[in-house]
């Protein structure tokens, strides 16, 4: 997100412009856990997508020129819903990594 547009929620990130050289231009990263982000690829794969620089990360990315405006409302509602939830259970956020499987 370092020199991209950003939205946040009280200092956390909610979504930003992808700027990572993996992202295709054109498209908004957004925070989501990571079993939404997998019903979402699996749903729309035209819409949706993630890159090995954002797999461990809570979030997915979003072709902008794929989405309707009312499902990029309900995306932003649920991001907000997650980044605010992650606040008041912990009292801070941050873009924590999935754990990778030992072995």
């Amino acid at each position: 997100m370092y020199g991209s547009l950003a939205l946040k929620v009280r200092g956390d990130l909610l979504a930003c412009m992808a700027i990572n050289k993996s992202a295709e231009p054109g498209s908004l990263g957004v925070r989501v856990d990571f079993d939404q982000r997998d019903a979402l690829l699996a749903e729309a794969p035209q819409t949706y997508y993630v890159t090995d620089h954002y797999v461990n990360y809570p979030m997915v990315l979003v072709r902008l020129s794929q989405i309707r405006i009312d499902e990029l409302r309900d995306l932003l509602t649920a991001a907000w819903k997650f980044v605010t939830s992650q606040k008041k259970r912990t009292g801070r956020t941050t873009l924590k990594k999935r754990r990778e499987p030992r072995g």
